[in-house]
């Protein structure tokens, strides 16, 4: 299988479970796809549901080969009784999952061929002990960094090193052979020690560590640091023993249709790598007063803008689009005449969508971004520097990634989920990123990755090959 050709692979099986978040359905998609198109390998998707989940086809277009992907979503969990009004976002989906597992069970029962290997999404680790009764091989599917995946990993290590609140440590928290953490860097679910959610975290941390291996959504180029620190520091192998496949970055391929005719023909008015994108996913929402700041400083930047904008206070989102120029009343998050003034520079997007095509469009040539995972990879695989702008989750740990490691973002001075933003730095960013000299080597780095990250995935790459090392591990242990 040295040239991991898919007719090797083809006799191949392989489950993977999905949380019902799109931040998680989206990576495990392509997964799924890239398997059936590039390896020629079966895989059943089981999503668990909530009763509110997004049908995947509206999340990811489907592979060429449809007839080796299959899409299953599991019955409704409903775990109203476990919870309460206090129950973190984390806590709830742990619970969810844990409550699903007799349902993955079932599901894998009722397969007309037992998979030769499951993968879960961090989220759904304890239905890795599923595995044993089906005689399968069993993974975890990180869809964040590797240096998230370390930090995971190696947090059960240090609850007992360090006492009290993470976010109260005089220094950084230090991962063996990693870039260390700082205090304000760390995940939502190390915020407060004495949640649920922070126990559902080091549990999870140590369930990834029993499994066979963990593929990640990142590469080589991006976390080559990380990535050689879970093959040779001797610490952080005493913690994580299996072996990691970095395997990205998988994003989703753009489509020309994508985009409304409007803003497409709005976009290719626009001179090139003129416009500024702005967006903070499915769950980001500002206040209004940062929504406030916010138009201010794209205003005073005197830059063109898409501005993808979820109103702080009225709850009104259609999936159509407007020009900033409208003839209703201005919303009241909005300083005073900003439609008007800015309606020859900027569209409000007012719905989420998919950014990949904006990203992609020529005439884009800056993101402001909340940082999640899958949208910074768009952003890298589209060559685009951002404004890193972190909000939750893992977030703050990607916002420092890009800025420091990999160095295609500009950041706010203070973290904009402790203080107000102001007008002035968000301007001076946003005119930094688009056509200021100091910013060319944040535009030149971008460009760089873009191309990096297009070759990892060609055969001959590394992620292309690190797929194919998962791959034939999976078959050296069907035919041991």
């Amino acid at each position: 299988m040295d040239n991991c050709s898919s007719s090797s692979n083809n006799n191949l099986h392989i489950v993977i479970l999905s949380s019902p978040e799109a931040g998680h359905i989206i990576p495990v998609l392509l997964l799924a796809h890239r398997l059936a198109d590039q390896h020629g390998v079966r895989s059943t998707v089981l999503l668990a549901t909530n009763g509110e989940s997004s049908p995947e086809s509206t999340l990811v277009s489907p592979p060429r080969k449809r007839e080796l992907v299959e899409v299953i979503s599991l019955p409704p969990v409903d775990t109203s009784n476990l919870v309460g009004p206090s129950t973190k976002v984390v806590t709830q989906m742990c619970l969810m999952m844990r409550e699903a597992v007799p349902l993955v069970r079932s599901a894998i029962s009722a397969m007309d061929r037992c998979p030769d290997a499951i993968i879960v999404v961090h989220f759904g680790t304890e239905s890795l002990r599923i595995a044993a009764e089906f005689g399968m091989r069993k993974y975890v599917y990180c869809t964040s960094t590797a240096w998230f995946l370390a930090l995971s990993v190696y947090c059960p290590i240090l609850d007992e090193e360090i006492q009290g609140q993470y976010v109260d440590e005089p220094g950084h928290l230090k991962i063996p052979g990693c870039k260390p953490v700082r205090p304000e860097d760390v995940v939502d679910m190390m915020l407060d020690r004495n949640d649920q959610q922070y126990r559902e975290y080091l549990r999870i941390g140590k369930e990834i560590t029993l499994c066979d291996g963990i593929l990640v959504n990142s590469s080589e180029d991006l976390e080559a640091k990380t990535l050689q620190a879970f093959r040779e520091n001797e610490a952080m192998k005493s913690a994580l023993k299996s072996p990691v496949y970095p395997i990205g970055p998988l994003t989703r391929p753009v489509e020309p249709t994508g985009l409304k005719r409007e803003l497409m023909d709005w976009l290719d008015k626009q001179p090139n790598q003129s416009v500024l994108f702005v967006s903070f996913g499915s769950g980001g929402v500002l206040s209004a007063e940062q929504t406030t700041e916010l138009a201010w400083g794209l205003e005073l930047s005197r830059q063109r803008f898409v501005w993808v904008i979820r109103p702080p206070k009225k709850g009104h989102v259609n999936d159509s689009f407007f020009p900033v120029s409208n003839d209703g009343p201005e919303d009241d998050y909005f300083p005073e005449g900003f439609l008007n003034r800015t309606e020859s520079i900027g569209i409000l997007v007012p719905s989420w969508g998919r950014p990949v095509e904006i990203l992609a469009h020529k005439a884009v040539g800056g993101f402001l971004s909340h940082c999640g995972w899958n949208s910074t990879l768009e952003s890298i695989t589209s060559g685009v520097p951002m404004v890193a702008w972190p909000l939750y989750a893992e977030q703050r740990l990607n916002a420092t990634m890009l800025v420091e490691e990999l160095g295609v973002a500009l950041r706010p001075e203070s973290l904009p989920t402790k203080i107000l933003v102001g007008r002035e730095e968000i301007q001076k960013m946003v005119r930094t990123l688009l056509e200021h000299k100091d910013g060319q080597a944040i535009r030149d780095r971008a460009r760089e990755l873009k191309t990096s990250a297009t070759n990892c995935l060609k055969e001959g790459g590394s992620s292309h090959a690190s797929m194919c090392k998962f791959l034939s591990d999976i078959e050296a242990k069907c035919h041991a």
